[in-house]
């Protein structure tokens, strides 16, 4: 059983904030398991690297034998989180909301160790308040309070548009660490105004305060944005086991550490040894960016496919060969009026292109390759016989024969 104080060191390693520390330290003192609280608003049904972050470490939580509470928040969703956002969020349906949640579960306990996990919904509580309820719970805040919220202050200032039903969502998350009697609360760095609104709300209910711990957001495989769907620079849960490699392998050699604490397996020792190995240039970057790519790999499928799937980038990005297992088109080619092929329409349909438009984006920046020739920018069309038994291949690990 490790110390309270080795324990500390574990759950600090890639965290941003603690706060307060040593108030967590007086938890793990008492040597039993602490409640430790992520809620999660189900709005959008994928989800990626960067979003398992706080599932990560709440993993860690319970590897050193606590309980975690996962609160799927269909009824907060219904208010729509403000963190970060400089207009109001665009409300889901209940439809949406039920269907992305499911989803997000499924992924969600690709991490977290079911037997440890309490999984709750809080339109349980939230959906049930009366108006007596709701307006004795809205007193314990003023508006000044909730103003000091960092998003809504620039948009006050701004002459932005607050909607009143956006109040509502700190005080409501505050009321979920109510409801659970939560000891910890995991976050990002951009939900802190919501997690010290827990905290306060218990004291002003005469508990004991959640400890409130705030993780860094993950850049995308660019290295520059944080990851997000959107620019196109994440890794998702459910990729393909050789694009979950290839895209580790494409991280800038300096977010190496931060993706090991953040996203990988390996003991928090083992990462410390291996920080340590890149700064005294004992390890080699290329060497250890490989047994962190098998490690995410591993941790979503198996020490086979991360296996198969190290041979297969080694083949196309080493040896520059293509794939055997090509996927092939044989469906109609998208035709303009002169007779040639919509190259940009063909990758949308064949599945290349999230749209048409990020195919000639694609396309514009030399990402798209026919039997290993670049199209140069704006070719959006290409006559037919050049695409007879021809290989497409898109970025760095998409391909198409097209029969």
């Amino acid at each position: 059983m490790l110390s309270p104080e080795e324990q500390l060191h574990i759950i600090k390693s890639g965290a941003s904030q603690i706060v307060p520390e040593d108030a967590l330290l007086k938890k793990l003192r008492r040597d039993c398991p602490l409640n430790i609280k992520l809620g999660v608003d189900p709005t959008a049904p994928d989800i990626h690297l960067g979003h398992a972050v706080p599932l990560r470490k709440l993993r860690q939580f319970q590897d050193l034998g606590h309980q975690v509470t996962l609160i799927i928040g269909d009824g907060t969703a219904l208010i729509g989180d403000p963190s970060g956002r400089n207009s109001t969020r665009p409300q889901l349906s209940r439809e949406e909301i039920k269907h992305n949640a499911q989803t997000y579960v499924d992924q969600a306990f690709k991490v977290l160790d079911p037997k440890k996990t309490t999984l709750r919904y809080n339109s349980e509580w939230i959906l049930t308040l009366n108006m007596e309820e709701l307006l004795r719970l809205m007193s314990n805040f003023t508006v000044a309070r909730i103003l000091e919220r960092d998003d809504f202050t620039k948009r006050y200032n701004s002459n932005q548009p607050i909607s009143l039903h956006e109040f509502l969502y700190p005080v409501m998350q505050a009321y979920d660490s109510v409801v659970i009697k939560a000891d910890v609360e995991l976050g990002g760095t951009d939900q802190l105004f919501n997690l010290l609104a827990g905290r306060e709300l218990m004291e002003k209910m005469g508990m004991e305060a959640q400890v409130c711990l705030t993780l860094p957001l993950l850049e995308g495989t660019d290295g520059v944005r944080k990851m997000s769907k959107s620019y196109g620079n994440y890794i998702g849960l459910t990729d393909t086991p050789e694009d979950m490699f290839g895209k580790t392998m494409s991280i800038p050699d300096e977010l190496m550490v931060k993706y090991f604490r953040l996203a990988s397996t390996l003991d928090v020792s083992e990462i410390d040894s291996i920080e340590a190995g890149l700064a005294n240039d004992e390890l080699h970057p290329n060497k250890v960016k490989r047994q962190l790519a098998r490690n995410i790999v591993e941790s979503y499928y198996n020490s086979e496919a991360a296996a198969l799937a190290e041979e297969y980038f080694d083949k196309v990005f080493k040896a520059h060969e293509a794939p055997d297992d090509i996927p092939e088109f044989s469906g109609e080619l998208p035709l303009n009026d002169d007779g040639d092929v919509y190259i940009a329409g063909l990758l949308y349909v064949a599945g290349l292109a999230g749209s048409a438009g990020e195919a000639r984006r694609l396309i514009d920046g030399g990402g798209v390759k026919i039997n290993d020739e670049a199209l140069a920018p704006k070719s959006y069309n290409v006559p037919v016989e050049s695409l007879q038994n021809a290989v497409i291949k898109v970025g760095k690990r998409k391909f198409l024969k097209i029969c």
